[in-house]
């Protein structure tokens, strides 16, 4: 059998990145894996996402070069997967990875698969193309990889018994709680407050990430103390904090909008360039509530240019929403976002000063020999320093950002990743309704009904949710968060303005739910019942970039319960909550949806 590159059939922007490698890559599809059994090689799999850094960094040092590409098409079978497109696999090999090398993963990930299988027997994530830093040369991991598939056979079998077996202990075992107590709400916001830093919000050492589901439970957690006479101060502090450090820092564009996906840093100043789409969802929705509980004017400032971001940058003509921009430009991290004093005195001239003591262009560089815009001086400082009023500073601020922006729009723009996702869209759409109740901006309530209407037209087909869209085509059936999170959505919707076709489709995606994901002992698998069947039917209820699916489940089930009185709606909320419990009371700030 003869291999070629087949990724120039696909549409996922990540895969045609690799169309053009010498690595004779192969989709994830039923040709793929037969062939690795055919030939009897172990499976070089290899995923990644098109805005990834790292995935581009492998990808020139190792996949684009002819010595790499022909150890790879000698020794394997060689797959390349889009994490967004199939998070089911991304879900399963990171963990596997997790279990293997007792260390955290990320992207990207590079497992190798015994073929009849599909268990891992191997595994990391960036391996440079010359040894350094104490990882080993790729080349040097592929053909000692190799050879101990010829000669170990036996323990590969072994190993891939064991995953298997820990996968069914990690998914399927364990006993549902037999009551729900508040004890894990108490122990997260205990614990969040010992890893809050005072000084520059957030949690925990760098690289810092935003975490708004941790956020989320906080700024609920105020609300019910509010309530009940008892406000706590402190966790409200611990949110606004947080996120208005954010949105001064780096972390946040602060020319165009949109926060970028983390901070390698702890006070939020140089970020990791890519920003997605799913990140700045959920901001926009917990910054619009945050200027409601607190009148915030810096959140409704960043939300304000998040949601003009993605109106501008991200959304189709149809509504939908694009998934990502990449990090890089001009074949560098951040390039695109940098710049030097003499090019921002240049464009901004008298305003220059001002400017500059704002976002720290007085100061030495930042970043790689160039500077990234952090805030340094507010308004209040800066009026003092330069002898002016704080509105009339604020007016120098606003005239400087929208003269610089359409300089930055000349350079070479760094990558975008078109495909539409069902999950991030709906995210979207909850955010965009919130900010629209929130900050009296009526007219997002249009616009998030313009992508509800394209989800339902383009990726409801035949009754089934779809999880993918590019190029006209709707493919991958949808998981357990394209379902939940559309279900939020819908009934985020609903409480702007009633919809009786919204609420019959509502109905419709709770049916599937209940009807294709629900396992025996509570809560829901992250892939459907009648889904490919791959190494195992995860379900976890820990939150990672994205809120946990069953979390989302269990609280729009509860409102579709009630809205309804439909008790098999309360009833599958409750188990879902039974079902998770041990884990939130193990570990609550993991578990912050489910809390």
């Amino acid at each position: 059998m003869t291999l070629s590159n087949r990724l120039a059939e696909e549409s996922s922007p990540y895969l045609l990145q690799h169309a053009d490698n010498p690595v004779h890559w192969q989709p994830w599809d039923e040709r793929a894996l037969a062939a690795a059994r055919e030939l009897d090689r172990p499976i070089l799999l290899s995923i990644g996402y098109s805005s990834c850094h790292w995935c581009h960094v492998m990808a020139h040092e190792s996949f684009a070069d002819a010595d790499t590409a022909r150890l790879m098409n000698a020794h394997f079978v060689n797959i390349k997967v889009d994490r967004e497109e199939r998070p089911d696999l991304d879900k399963l090999y990171q963990t596997a990875h997790a279990l293997m090398t007792q260390r955290n993963g990320g992207w990207p990930l590079t497992m190798f698969l015994e073929p009849e299988t599909l268990a891992p027997f191997y595994g990391g994530t960036y391996f440079p193309k010359t040894a350094r830093a104490g990882l080993p040369a790729f080349a040097e991991i592929l053909e000692r990889v190799a050879e101990y598939f010829r000669t170990h056979r036996d323990e590969i079998r072994a190993t891939a018994g064991d995953i298997r077996q820990t996968f069914a202990r990690l998914y399927h075992e364990g006993r549902p709680a037999e009551t729900l107590h508040a004890a894990p709400l108490d122990m997260l916001r205990h614990e969040a407050a010992s890893l809050f830093d005072p000084v520059h919000g957030g949690f925990g050492a760098a690289p810092r990430f935003p975490q708004p589901t941790l956020l989320e439970r906080l700024l609920r957690h105020w609300h019910a103390t509010r309530g009940e006479g008892q406000a706590d101060a402190q966790a409200l502090h611990m949110v606004r904090h947080s996120l208005e450090r954010m949105s001064n820092g780096g972390v946040f564009d602060q020319l165009g909008g949109g926060f970028f996906r983390y901070s390698t840093d702890e006070r939020w100043e140089i970020p990791h360039f890519e920003k997605m789409l799913y990140d700045n969802a959920q901001l926009i929705g917990l910054l619009a509530e945050l200027r409601a509980a607190t009148g915030s004017a810096i959140a409704r400032h960043a939300a304000s240019l998040a949601i003009d971001w993605a109106l501008r940058d991200m959304q189709t003509p149809e509504g939908a929403f694009l998934s990502a921009v990449d990090a890089d430009s001009e074949g560098e991290e951040g390039r695109f976002y940098t710049w030097t004093p003499e090019e921002v005195e240049t464009a901004l001239g008298a305003d220059f000063p001002v400017f500059a003591a704002r976002w720290g262009l007085d100061g030495p560089a930042n970043f790689e020999g160039r500077w990234h815009l952090h805030g340094q001086l507010d308004t209040t400082a800066l009026a003092e320093r330069f002898g002016m009023q704080p509105r009339a500073v604020r007016a120098l601020l606003k005239r400087a950002r929208l003269k610089l922006l359409p300089v930055r729009e000349q350079r070479p723009r760094p990558g975008l990743d078109d495909k539409v996702l069902t999950a991030w869209n709906a995210l979207m759409i909850t955010g965009l309704l919130r900010a629209a109740r929130h900050l009296d901006r009526p007219q997002l309530r249009d616009e998030a009904d313009r992508c509800l209407q394209f989800l339902r037209r383009e990726l409801w087909v035949n009754g089934r949710l779809m999880a993918s869209w590019k190029n006209g085509e709707a493919r991958h059936p949808a998981y357990l968060d394209d379902h939940a999170f559309l279900l939020q959505a819908l009934l985020e919707r609903l409480q702007q303005g009633w919809d009786a076709e919204l609420l019959e489709w509502a109905v419709q995606l709770t049916e599937r739910l209940l009807g294709h994901f629900q396992a025996a002992g509570g809560g829901f698998f992250f892939t459907a019942d009648d889904h490919e069947q791959l190494l195992e039917r995860p379900r976890s209820f820990n939150d990672e970039a994205l809120p946990n699916g069953n979390a989302i489940a269990a609280r729009a089930l509860m409102q579709l319960g009630w809205l309804l009185s439909e008790p098999r709606y309360l009833d599958a909320a409750e188990a879902t909550l039974k079902a998770g419990f041990d884990t939130l009371q193990n570990s609550p700030l993991a578990h912050a949806g489910m809390a």
